[in-house]
């Protein structure tokens, strides 16, 4: 107990055609060693799911949904559910990034109930908190971490405990896709902050056990000193997850 494998996540977006994300899932996947000592993922847009989960095959790649609503089924035009990302293989669930919250007005509030219905599914949520540069460069980068984890992960404190599958990822708002990148003790001070989060609201156990992912603009060139750090459990990669030539180095970083 207390392992915390590192997790190399592909974030896609809206990119990629079927044919194209179908060839670069099959290349990452002829890439891993059986024995490897850590996960990979790839969340693909939902149009992709079925064609990259069949492409997969054997390949120890975990799918993930992008985005999900919190109710099973309903009149909720142009939303997917936990369920019908299940129907396609998805085991993860990305909850609450940035992209969702800044372009869609997606509040904390809304990512705790699709946080609930994902653990209630059975589904891994990858559910990810980070401050802008505003916020940063006035000392409050804490002061709204620490609001977003507790609206977004508030349904655990009322009904249970946060399952130690559960995902953290700190995305620096500034760092996406801007190539700014948070350096590695930026952010490991951040993840030191949200593991003494975690532990202050839910014990020693998730403190220890819970992976918390760092994203914005990670390549093959900053990888190795990013992992190097004892907080950063695995990281969730935007743009450089979209070819091969890059994606692969960095998941198999230090090898």
């Amino acid at each position: 107990m207390g392992e915390r494998k590192p997790l190399i996540a592909g974030n896609w977006k809206m990119n990629l055609d079927i044919g194209d994300a179908v060839k670069l899932v099959q290349t990452i996947g002829a890439s891993l060693k059986d024995d490897t000592d850590r996960e990979v993922l790839v969340a693909p847009p939902f149009t992709s799911l079925p064609a990259v989960k069949q492409a997969i095959g054997k390949a120890k790649i975990f799918l993930a949904g992008q985005n999900m609503h919190w109710e099973m089924k309903g009149a909720y035009t142009g939303e997917i559910s936990g369920r019908m990302l299940q129907q396609v293989g998805c085991t993860h669930v990305i909850l609450g990034h940035s992209e969702r919250r800044t372009l869609f007005g997606e509040s904390s509030e809304v990512v705790d109930l699709k946080v609930k219905s994902a653990v209630f599914l059975g589904l891994i949520p990858i559910v990810c908190v980070g401050e802008s540069l505003e916020e940063r460069e006035s000392g409050r980068t804490f002061a709204v971490l620490e609001d977003q984890l507790n609206a977004s992960l508030q349904n655990f404190r009322a009904d249970e405990l946060m399952p130690v599958s559960t995902i953290l990822a700190y995305e620096p708002i500034w760092a996406i896709g801007t190539g700014k990148t948070a350096s590695p003790e930026q952010a490991q001070e951040v993840h030191v902050f949200v593991r003494e989060w975690i532990g202050k609201t839910f014990g020693p156990v998730p403190a220890r056990d819970v992976r918390i992912l760092y994203g914005g603009s990670v390549k093959p060139s900053n990888i190795k000193e990013l992992m190097s750090m004892p907080d950063i459990d695995g990281v969730l990669v935007g743009g450089a997850s979209l070819k091969a030539e890059e994606f692969i180095p960095i998941i198999h970083y230090g090898e």
